[in-house]
């Protein structure tokens, strides 16, 4: 009886050694920027980043699967000037009265070996939720020295038709509808 208990606990103890488990991470503002470029009239490209951004993920290497869940202040929208910020944050264009967040939530990340090849989700801009998919560039956790814990973090891309999301200024123009986001984002296990 007694060696079938302990080959009870031992079968028991192994059959969840291989389970995977979840790490949170808490977005790191200082290493994670979420920025936006678009052609000007095919002359230049217009750039800006979201200085306020916060978020969350959730991520488990062994499972190959993760959440992440990022907000982005419209309000702190800054192109470097700020006549044409305020444009950005008008009716126009963000309508960040009435919109003051633009999200990104996460349905599925897609590896490749590894590594993460992309995220899949539903980004959310002026009141408009579309799917996207963010492609990686690149992707590591590391330890980090710093903060003593393990961070994860990667370069994504992805180029979304921003008439879907209603924000058509300029395409009478000929502003053109596709716009370039790039997101770096590095988290720290919490």
């Amino acid at each position: 009886m007694r060696k079938s208990l302990s080959l009870l606990a031992a079968a028991a103890v192994l059959s969840t050694a291989g389970v995977a488990q979840a790490a949170d991470y808490a977005i790191d503002p200082t290493h994670t920027f979420a920025t936006f470029e678009i052609g000007h009239f095919g002359a230049t490209t217009n750039r800006a980043r979201f200085d306020k951004k916060e978020g969350k993920i959730s991520f488990d290497k062994a499972a190959k699967t993760g959440k992440v869940e990022i907000s982005l202040d419209i309000a702190s929208v800054n192109s470097g000037t700020a006549m044409f910020d305020k444009h950005l944050q008008s009716a126009e264009i963000f309508d960040a009265a009435k919109n003051p967040k633009a999200t990104f939530v996460s349905s599925k990340f897609v590896f490749n070996g590894d590594k993460v090849a992309s995220v899949e989700g539903n980004l959310t801009i002026a009141g408009k939720t579309q799917p996207v998919t963010l492609k990686a560039n690149q992707f590591a956790c590391y330890d980090s020295p710093m903060v003593k814990r393990e961070v994860c973090g990667g370069d994504f891309e992805a180029t979304i038709d921003r008439t879907a999301f209603g924000v058509n200024y300029g395409v009478d123009y000929g502003f053109p509808k596709n716009v370039r986001l790039v997101i770096q984002v590095e988290a720290v296990k919490q």
